[in-house]
């Protein structure tokens, strides 16, 4: 009866092991797919970023153009 118990007892723990071994592969892979949401959300930011910079500069540049033209005008009427 010993050999049956323990021929029962590496069986279950061979099942144990398998059963652990899916279980770590699958925080692995949830491990790796939660970096690639990460880093997917970090691009999004860095473009919103920089079409938000573009905007601000884009802005800047049209102002600093109509101060120029003002300035350019008084100079005529100054002539």
């Amino acid at each position: 009866m010993d050999i049956n118990n323990d021929l029962r007892d590496i069986e279950i723990a061979k099942l144990a092991f398998i059963g652990a071994s899916i279980a770590t592969i699958g925080d692995g892979i949830a491990a790796l797919a939660a970096g690639l949401a990460l880093d997917a959300l970090q691009q999004d930011y860095q473009a919103l970023n920089n079409k938000r910079n573009s905007a601000v500069i884009g802005s800047s540049q049209e102002q600093l153009d109509y101060f120029i033209n003002e300035l350019v005008k008084i100079r005529n009427i100054a002539d």
